[in-house]
């Protein structure tokens, strides 16, 4: 518990990911740091459910090995980060379609030979096995490990036009395209015009075909906005991760990540069901502990409990996210790939055998189903989702166990151009706030604005003399 009259350099209010990598940064400096989450265990939106030996995350976001800040924030040593097979796996008129990242492919060729398009049996018949890309190239070092994923089969014979993509020039394009993202610096994707996600691709003069039969599933999927109504800068960062990375998910579930941060932090540092009532530049209110004092507080909250505690503080809105869990002894034979829907043609926009890819998820001889549903679900949720997932899977779906639903209202911070991507994290000398409303709606974008959170208090608590005498307040301004 929580002393009434304990004291730290910095208070952070929130244990999700974006404060507990912003108190491994201060800490790791000599400064002293709490940690106060009203919830029963860290996390925040990262949790895992565990049901009869499964772990069923309720959001489920999906990770990238591109992602700088999985290698540079510290306490994330020793995070182990399961791969899907490379690429995606696209259903659409009626046939999977494996669409590879171009693996740093130098030309138009190379980018051809990367963006395959493999063809399977029709609808309602079982998918292929795919090719083990995993086996033939090793991931990029870094400070986590990357391991294969399991079940991945072989490949069938390339098809020479394909209905998400297009014929060779098509994909030709697409895989040139992938390819100058995975290339190009950053401050120059960011200094680009800025528009809606879906008006960006199309102004680019890629084919609509391109674009609704693979990009818009694969954008949905990593910004959770189907719509691409998404800064478009937003949306070029999530295509350069993809392009540059492996998409990936924590070993052992979401919670795994904010679990490792909790953990390598140092003793007596996080504490649990502490409810902050009301935050100042030099101490936070507690409901159950009284005050605590400090020299700064950093507010680590999600958008909407952070705007509570400092009104004037801009809420965004939010994109709602539904994860469909399932379970059966016979899996559908798309191994380790994440299966998305070209043809929009039911509730959900993203599926995965997840147990294939990260086999810690469910007990020994049963495979987990885990579908992704975006917006906001149909009155006939649990009908429309074992249909839909029929036809993309193609098998039958009547057997399989619901295990959970988790619906998640506010569950990714909305990006919509134009948005910025700094938003401030110093309000004023000792008040900070970071997450993933101030950067990008990722974990990159999470653990980011707790860097650049870090990065300001340290200067501010090395300044010579008080931190709290030459600041004006910016009270109820939209920061």
């Amino acid at each position: 518990m929580l002393e009434p009259a304990y004291q730290a350099d910095v208070v952070i209010v929130g244990a999700g990911v974006a404060g507990l990598s912003a108190a491994h940064r201060l800490t790791s400096q000599g400064v002293t740091v709490a940690v106060l989450e009203a919830a029963p265990c860290v996390g925040g939106r990262m949790s895992t459910e565990k049901v009869d030996g499964f772990r069923l995350d309720r959001i489920g976001r999906l990770l990238s090995t591109a992602y700088p800040e999985l290698q540079l924030a510290p306490g994330l040593d020793g995070l182990v980060l399961r791969p899907f097979a490379p690429g995606v796996l696209l259903h659409g008129d009626g046939r999977h379609h494996r669409v590879d990242a171009p693996a740093r492919a130098r030309s138009t060729r190379g980018a051809l030979h990367a963006v395959r398009a493999l063809a399977s049996a029709p609808r309602g018949m079982p998918g292929p096995r795919l090719v083990a890309a995993s086996r033939r190239a090793a991931p990029r070092r870094a400070t986590f490990r990357v391991l294969p994923g399991a079940g991945q089969g072989n490949a069938s014979r390339a098809a020479r036009a394909t209905a998400p993509l297009g014929g060779a020039v098509d994909q030709a394009r697409l895989g040139a395209a992938l390819t100058r993202f995975s290339t190009v610096p950053v401050e120059r994707l960011l200094a680009r015009p800025e528009l809606p996600a879906g008006q960006s691709l199309a102004a680019r003069g890629l084919p609509a075909r391109t674009i609704d039969g693979f990009l818009r599933p694969l954008l949905a999927a990593l910004l959770c906005d189907p719509a691409l109504t998404t800064s478009s800068r937003c949306a070029d960062l999530a295509l350069r991760a993809f392009a540059g990375g492996r998409l990936c998910v924590p070993e052992g579930g979401a919670e795994a990540l904010p679990e490792l941060l909790a953990q390598t932090l140092p003793t007596g540092t996080v504490h649990t069901g502490v409810r902050v009532t009301s935050v100042s530049t030099t101490s936070v209110a507690t409901a159950e502990h009284g005050e605590v004092r400090c020299r700064a507080v950093l507010l680590a909250t999600d958008a909407r409990a952070a705007a509570e505690l400092l009104p004037g503080l801009r809420v965004p809105d939010f994109h709602p996210v539904t994860v469909v869990h399932h379970t059966t002894d016979e899996p559908p034979r798309t191994g380790s790939a994440l299966l998305l829907d070209a043809d929009r043609g039911g509730p959900v926009a993203h599926t995965a055998v997840i147990s294939e890819v990260d086999p810690s998820r469910a007990p020994s001889g049963r495979a987990l189903i885990s579908s992704t549903v975006l917006g906001d679900p149909p009155p006939d949720l649990e009908t429309a989702v074992r249909t839909h997932l029929g036809r993309l899977y193609g098998t039958p779906t009547h057997r399989w166990e619901t295990l959970a639903v988790h619906h998640t209202r506010e569950a990714v911070p909305a990006m919509p151009a134009p948005h910025d991507l700094r938003r401030p994290v110093r309000l004023l000398a000792g008040l900070y706030v970071c997450g993933d409303h101030r950067d990008t709606s990722t974990v990159q974008g999470a653990l980011h604005s707790a860097h650049r959170a870090a990065t300001a208090i340290l200067k501010d608590l090395g300044a010579a003399g008080s931190m709290h005498r030459a600041d004006p307040t910016p009270t109820a301004q939209a920061a």
